[in-house]
This record gives structure tokens, C-alpha cells and sequence, in this order.
């Protein structure tokens, strides 16, 4: 399966949501490259990036997870860089 690497823009307008944001980004842990967060108090805000290397659907999906949250929007930024889903190499070392 074919991996991209993309950027998900999330900005947080609902402070109650960040548990639950929390929780979904833990759940996809393991596509995660890195994650930057910036608070910026002055307009009662946070901003998010989330730096991920995923099958498309799945990205999507955490996209949509995301944003369906209250007060959370989300935007993917897709890279031209693709690869081979990490399980899908170690399958091929074996043989």
C-alpha cells in the first residue's frame, strides 16, 4: 500500500474539544511524524500541525476525525513524496 506524506492544519477554537483531539491523535500515533502546537492566547486560539506518513485513506480519515470535532477545523497539505506502507516492507524482506 502506498504511503504520502502530508501536513494536517488544525485550528482549535473549542478549548473542550483538545481531550477528545488528544485522543484521536494518540489513536494514529504511529503515522505521525511530528507535531508542532502554538497557543495564541490573544485570540483564544490553538494551532496545530501535524506532520504525518499515511495510506491517503487514512489521512483523510484523521482529517475528517478531527474536524468533525466542535470548534476544530482541519486542512490537508499533501507532499509529492509517496512510499510503501511500513508493514508492506517488512513483508517483502521476509520472502
Amino acid at each position: 500500500m502506498e504511503t504520502r506524506v502530508a501536513i494536517i492544519g488544525i485550528i482549535v477554537e473549542d478549548g473542550n474539544s483538545v481531550e477528545k483531539l488528544n485522543s484521536i491523535l494518540h489513536d494514529y500515533g504511529k503515522f505521525i511524524i511530528g507535531r508542532m502546537g502554538l497557543p495564541y492566547r490573544e485570540k483564544g486560539i490553538s494551532i496545530i500541525s501535524i506532520a504525518v506518513d499515511a495510506p491517503q485513506d487514512i489521512i483523510s480519515a484523521l482529517s475528517g476525525k478531527l474536524g468533525r470535532l466542535p470548534g476544530v477545523s482541519t486542512k490537508v497539505l499533501y507532499s509529492k513524496v509517496t512510499g510503501k506502507a511500513k508493514k508492506e516492507v517488512f513483508d517483502e524482506a521476509a520472502h
